[in-house]
Order: structure tokens, then sequence, then C-alpha cells
């Protein structure tokens, strides 16, 4: 069941190798948890499939991560993690994730990610093309 304001949500269990020496997730893993949503989310929107090259060509890296920890999982929790586009810039998009508790529902993390449309031969932000930017507006929860 996904969140409010959300349209796509995947659901994992928590590693006993995720726990730290307190038995609560270790803060990194939380990345690894957005990573994992967002690893489900682009097939489930579609958008290779639409548009072949334009956007296995588009090549996005991260350029800046928020998180704000509000309660720690533990070993068993199930996660239920939402994600939606919340922005879409000339050159960057910002993906807003919510990990919550997938069987009390309680918020434990929010993550906003911002990632930039990269040129790989210079390194340098490029435009997103304009058949992935209309794409992107189709995506429903954003």
């Amino acid at each position: 069941m996904t969140r409010p304001g959300f349209a796509f949500s995947t659901t994992f269990r928590v590693r006993y190798a995720e726990i730290d020496g307190q038995r609560v997730v270790f803060n990194s893993r939380y990345l690894e948890y957005a990573d994992v949503a967002v690893t489900e989310f682009w097939p489930w929107t579609g958008i290779a499939d639409a548009l072949g090259t334009a956007w296995t060509d588009t090549e996005f890296h991260v350029r800046r991560t928020e998180i704000d920890y509000l309660k720690p999982f533990v070993f068993g929790d199930m996660i239920e993690a939402n994600i939606r586009i919340e922005r879409v810039g000339t050159s960057s998009l910002t993906q807003y994730f919510e990990l919550a508790h997938a069987d009390t529902g309680d918020l434990h993390c929010t993550i906003a990610m911002v990632i930039v449309n990269v040129d790989l031969a210079s390194g340098r932000a490029v435009p997103i093309g304009d058949a992935v930017r209309a794409y992107l507006a189709t995506i429903p929860g954003g």
C-alpha cells in the first residue's frame, strides 16, 4: 500500500547484515534502501520501453542527498519504500523517498535526492532531453 502523495511503493525486509552494534539499521543503509526503491521505480514507470535509447542514453548521477532519520528500523522490520519525482529542472531532477514501517505505517526516514543528467565524455551536466522530460511529466505521483 502506498502512502498518500505516492503512486509507487515497494517492500523489503531488514536483513541481519544491515544492523549495527546497537541492533538498529546502520545509517548508510538508508541510501541503499533508496537505491533498492529507485531500481524498482524506473521499470514501474515504463520509461525504458516507451523511449528506448532516449532513456538509456540519459545518464543521471547523484549530486546531493538530504536524509532525515526519524526513527530507526531494526532487524526483521518490513520496510515500505515510497518514491516520487518531486521536481524536474533543466539538467536535474529531485526524487523524494519516504521509508515507512510496512506493518505500522510509521514514517522512519525521508530522503530528498537530486540527480543530474551528465554527459559521460565531459563529465558535465547537460539538459534533460525533450522526450525524457515529457515522459517524466506523465509519471503519476509526481
